[in-house]
């Protein structure tokens, strides 16, 4: 009895020395002090998977999917020789085509960037995917011009989400100082999708008819959609060093950013000669130069290819680096690499018949130049644009650029085409417009191109005098919104 009570009494005194007992180093382990190795943890049954949300992972994704949008965007301008001829179409037609897609591309992509903001961007775009692909691939069931006019209108609604919900995601994924090399990367689908689109569809088109180009276009996005929906969205502003998204802020408050307006300029004359190019450059080839559709295509393909790494890797890492040094560096840059396009596609424009190889190493290393654009100048909006506002900052920008650029671009080259070679005829005293006459007129209306690029680098010299002041301007609404309760 005595004996368990001096037991007691000194354990007692050896947790009031501070010590630990063995009694305590049994119940509890971490009194020790001793390190403990930890438990190993089970997966808990729903718990979502880290890759899911990983950027690398959403971002590869997101790429593919522009990809498809842009190659399919750009099927029917590889298609173009063949279905002019199978309907009969004239240049303007050939054209319009391209207008009315752009048109009401603009006009429903406000909507859908205001979603973009405030629904699934994820559900959005797998929807938008599922339209464009399934009207891409009806289009090879179309038997005349009013059918495929409707086909394109349908593809033109669904690709309206591809831009708007991308570059939303993505900014969110990101910080300020990786996103232009993010935001290059994701448009590099531009020039590939081109690419690819000529490279593969000039070659099946003339091998199994246009049509069944068209099919081929669509069939991607059958995997795409359930790789899509396995990711995770990021929440808005996560990449962001300000802990408000700008969910204050209205949205009219984008027309009182100056800088929007000069990009908005840009990228309507940016769009106006990618669309002209996207609608009769492999024509051109083929009328001017000689080539067949799989000549002009494939190697065009090739061009654009090399052209879309270059602009994607230089736009990136010059984006990137320039905002360290200057905070206009991204609108300056944007402005000398359209400067440097001008001549070279002036250069290309005036290369004789036959001499193809000099035409598309020089067009392609201007639409390089030209694409360029992208990675600096997206980047550029979502430094001045609060992240809760990035998709309806997206969707007014493409409205606005697609209204007033690429509607126009197809369509009056089209339009000027049609002229020349009207004029082409009189001057060499036929009276019928024959297909000389076609390849000298749109020779003559290339030369848009390298007008609108002098232009371009202008408009994007006075955006960068304003855009460091909408920066901050940027940074103080966003305090503002962090400071509130």
């Amino acid at each position: 009895m005595f004996h368990r009570w001096d037991l007691f009494l000194a354990n007692v005194q050896f947790k009031a020395s501070g010590c630990v007992t063995l009694e305590d180093r049994m119940a509890s382990p971490k009194a020790s002090g001793l390190p403990v190795s930890p438990s190993p943890t089970l997966p808990i049954a729903g718990a979502p998977a880290k890759w899911r949300s990983a950027p690398g992972l959403s971002l590869a994704v997101l790429f593919a999917i522009n990809l498809l949008n842009f190659y399919d965007r750009q099927a029917l301008g590889a298609l173009a020789e063949p279905i002019r001829k199978e309907f009969h179409l004239t240049d303007t037609q050939l054209g319009i085509l391209g207008t009315i897609f752009t048109v009401l591309y603009a006009v429903v992509g406000v909507p859908f960037g205001r979603l973009a903001d405030s629904w699934s961007r994820k559900k959005l775009l797998a929807l938008g995917m599922l339209v464009w692909s399934g009207l891409t691939a009806g289009s090879a069931l179309v038997i005349n011009y009013a059918m495929l006019v409707v086909t394109r209108l349908g593809v033109g609604v669904g690709e309206a989400v591809c831009a708007p919900a991308g570059t939303s995601w993505i900014g969110d994924m990101f910080p300020a100082h990786k996103r232009s090399r993010a935001l290059a990367f994701f448009m590099l689908a531009v020039p590939l999708g081109a690419g690819l689109s000529y490279m593969v569809s000039g070659p099946v088109a003339q091998a199994f008819g246009w049509r069944a180009a068209l099919v081929i276009a669509a069939a991607p996005a059958a995997v795409l959609i359930p790789v899509l929906m396995v990711l995770r969205e990021p929440k808005r502003g996560a990449s962001d060093a300000h802990a408000a998204a700008g969910h204050h802020i209205s949205a009219w408050s984008l027309v009182r950013i100056p800088t929007l307006w000069w990009i908005i300029a840009s990228g309507a004359m940016i769009n106006f000669n990618l669309y002209a190019l996207g609608s009769f450059l492999p024509a051109f080839l083929t009328r001017f130069h000689g080539l067949s559709v799989a000549r002009s295509g494939f190697w065009l393909g090739v061009g654009h290819v090399v052209a879309g790494v270059f602009a994607a890797s230089a736009g990136g890492i010059i984006g990137d680096r320039a905002l360290r040094y200057r905070r206009n560096g991204r609108m300056l840059a944007a402005s000398a690499s359209a400067l440097a396009a001008a001549p070279l596609a002036f250069w290309s424009v005036m290369e004789p018949a036959g001499s193809w190889v000099a035409t598309i190493i020089l067009m392609c290393a201007a639409y390089g130049l030209l694409n360029m654009y992208y990675g600096l100048v997206y980047s550029a909006i979502h430094d001045i644009v609060a992240p809760a506002l990035r998709g309806t900052a997206m969707s007014v920008y493409f409205m606005a650029m697609y209204l007033c650029g690429a509607s126009f671009g197809p369509v009056i080259t089209g339009r000027l085409s049609d002229m020349m070679a009207r004029r082409a005829a009189t001057l060499a005293g036929s009276a019928a417009i024959n297909e000389a006459a076609k390849a000298v007129g749109l020779q003559q209306a290339m030369f848009v191109i390298p007008a609108f690029s002098v232009g371009l680098a202008v408009v994007l010299f006075a955006g960068s005098r304003t855009v460091a002041r909408d920066m901050a301007a940027r940074d103080t609404q966003l305090a503002g919104g962090a400071a509130r309760p």
